[in-house]
């Protein structure tokens, strides 16, 4: 036995004409479309402003020492607890971080590396004026 069907086609826009029930109806092998009435969008409560959260705070305390030889040292403190200490650190490294963190900080901080580089000249200048007066003492003795 032979079931001839008939192809749905889709409703065109250039006919007038409604569509029949019978034009829609599904075809033996698939199942019928369920339509849900529409109902209108329950109203939702007005939203609650949420309190702002606040985002955890971390406290650091950095502690950069420098002395008037040009030795750089810092350490790194969460609380009451050392992270590091004691670490070397190199003048322009220190002169480098500020400059990234702010003018304010790397202002002063560079005034204070000129003194000592200031300072450092002047002690090698001083050295080396004591070396060629410990060399001519030297040859005069030769």
């Amino acid at each position: 036995m032979t079931v001839d069907t008939l192809a749905v086609e889709a409703p065109s826009d250039d006919v007038d004409t409604p569509v029949t029930s019978a034009e829609t109806a599904p075809l033996a092998d698939e199942a019928p479309a369920v339509e849900a009435p529409e109902a209108p969008a329950p109203k939702k409560a007005p939203a609650k402003k949420a309190a702002a959260k606040k985002s955890k705070t971390i406290e650091l305390t950095l502690t950069v020492t420098g002395t008037a030889d040009g030795e750089w040292t810092a350490e790194l403190k969460q609380g009451s607890t050392y992270l590091a200490r004691g670490v070397a650190v190199a003048a322009a490294a220190v002169s480098r971080a500020a400059k990234e963190l702010h003018e304010d900080l790397s202002t002063p901080l560079d005034e204070v590396i000129e003194e000592a580089r200031a300072q450092q000249a002047a002690k090698v200048a001083a050295l080396e004026a004591e070396l060629e007066a410990a060399r001519q003492a030297l040859a005069d003795l030769s």
